[in-house]
């Protein structure tokens, strides 16, 4: 296993994290920290892909919500607490330099986060993200970008939150009619982001085989990224 660093950085605005990704990712590509996953949640707001078009918008007047272009892949989403966001900055020449394969690689790391805690998810043909059967619904999405072969953006599980802001709020990934759904609302009972983490950072170490040392202060991560005292 190699090593890694691993974030538990609770509520931060989305334009301070995406600010944090830029950092250590200049950092990691440079060999200058090991792979880092970042551990968060996000006040609410509506992010952007570069696939969005403008007609998936339908945040009410008067809502209070950032709405943020970012220049991860896919269409519209939305972020609220009490959904784990995850961040993995990752050198993909040491995970096979393979787009598609990271992308397989992240949705498994997903699937086994969540059978951990009872729920057998899976992935569906032709759609993004992590989905429940029977009816189907989704209960993770996933966006990354790769520039110079280091990873930023990547997945938010939708642990205990109101869903109803994907769908009336914005035509969410793009997709009409689709249904969402919650860890909370599939087990029956109020789970924290805190209860998942640990199984988060279990499945991500077991899939890109790393060993994990966990850093709690974010400034330290930046302070240490950039090279300064």
């Amino acid at each position: 296993m190699r090593p890694a660093h691993l974030l538990d950085l609770g509520l931060v605005p989305y334009l301070e994290a995406w600010q944090l990704q830029r950092v250590l990712a200049r950092a990691v590509g440079a060999g200058e920290i090991p792979d880092t996953v970042m551990l968060l949640e996000h006040p609410p707001v509506v992010t952007l892909g570069r696939r969005a078009d403008e007609g998936e918008l339908h945040v009410p007047e008067g809502t209070v919500v950032e709405v943020v272009e970012t220049d991860r892949g896919g269409k519209s989403t939305y972020h609220a607490p009490g959904q784990l966001v995850c961040y993995p900055i990752f050198d993909l020449t040491r995970h096979g330099q393979d787009v598609k394969r990271y992308c397989r690689d992240l949705e498994e790391a997903l699937i086994r986060t969540l059978a951990a805690i009872g729920i057998e998810a899976t992935t569906i043909e032709g759609l993004t993200g992590i989905w429940l059967r029977q009816p189907p619904r989704k209960i993770a999405s996933i966006g990354v970008h790769i520039a110079k072969w280091v990873s930023t953006h990547g997945y938010a599980l939708n642990v205990d939150l109101n869903p109803a802001p994907f769908t009336e709020w914005i035509t969410a990934c793009g997709l009409e009619d689709t249904a969402f759904t919650t860890i909370a609302r599939e087990l029956g009972r109020p789970v924290s982001v805190d209860e998942v983490k640990p199984h988060a950072a279990a499945a991500l170490g077991e899939v890109f085989d790393l060993s994990f040392e966990e850093l709690r202060e974010p400034a330290f991560a930046v302070r240490d990224a950039a090279g300064r005292s």
